[in-house]
């Protein structure tokens, strides 16, 4: 093969190699990570009512193949709490207490891959991720210093929370607060669904159960359905 002929054959190989199509892949999500994963808000000390505005910022971070790297992908999820009377979640991943009630709740963050980063249609897939977010039920002595115990009761198959005036109380599970003795106490009762009454009130109004005079240490109960 003489010279020329061997120039021509490669300048003919790299002209195929510039015009074939790229056989590379496009960057594809595989899983999530949220942090941090748990957070606690507030303390068995403290009125569940007293953590109302509590925030913190979550961050999703997603990793890729094709190749592989970690993103920063916190404003590109989608962003969700499986109880928004709890603890809300707005557009960029900031969790915050809404002070209502307590106990736990997952917070998601989705992203529907029906493209690529590079706008390419794909065939799609859900990838979500879910972290922990708990709120601490009140249980410590509030209200009015040493005195009676008053206990609140939860019943039915249904859920809610209870807020005592003057504070103390201010729970969605069993709880209890101390109060003066001699002091009025109105228990008042939001329900997430259907209210079924109090039990061992001295009166009920609506939905609050009144006690005229704490003397003694007592125990009411709310029912939820």
């Amino acid at each position: 093969m003489t010279f020329r002929s061997r120039g021509a054959l490669a300048f003919a190989l790299a002209a195929f190699l510039v015009n074939t199509p790229s056989c590379a892949r496009d960057q594809q999500l595989v899983s999530i990570t949220i942090q941090p994963d748990i957070e606690t808000f507030g303390a068995s000390t403290i009125p569940v009512s007293a953590d109302a505005g509590l925030s913190v910022q979550l961050r999703a971070l997603g990793t890729y193949i094709h190749p592989p790297v970690t993103k920063d992908i916190t404003d590109q999820v989608t962003w969700g709490s499986n109880d928004i009377q709890m603890v809300t979640v707005n557009s960029t991943g900031l969790i915050t207490a809404t002070g209502l009630t307590c106990g736990g709740t997952l917070i998601s963050a989705t992203v529907n891959t029906n493209s690529s980063t590079g706008n390419r249609t794909s065939s799609g897939a859900i990838v979500t991720a879910n972290m922990q977010a708990n709120v601490v039920c009140f249980t410590g002595t509030g209200g009015g210093g040493s005195g009676p115990i008053l206990t609140v009761m939860f019943a039915g198959t249904g859920t809610g929370s209870v807020t005592s005036t003057p504070a103390g109380i201010s729970c969605a599970t069993t709880c209890s607060a101390t109060f003066a003795s001699g002091t009025a106490v109105n228990v008042a009762a939001t329900a997430n669904g259907t209210f079924g009454g109090w039990a061992n009130c001295d009166s009920v109004n609506g939905q609050t159960c009144i006690i005229n005079s704490l003397t003694a240490d007592r125990t009411v109960t709310v029912t939820f359905n």
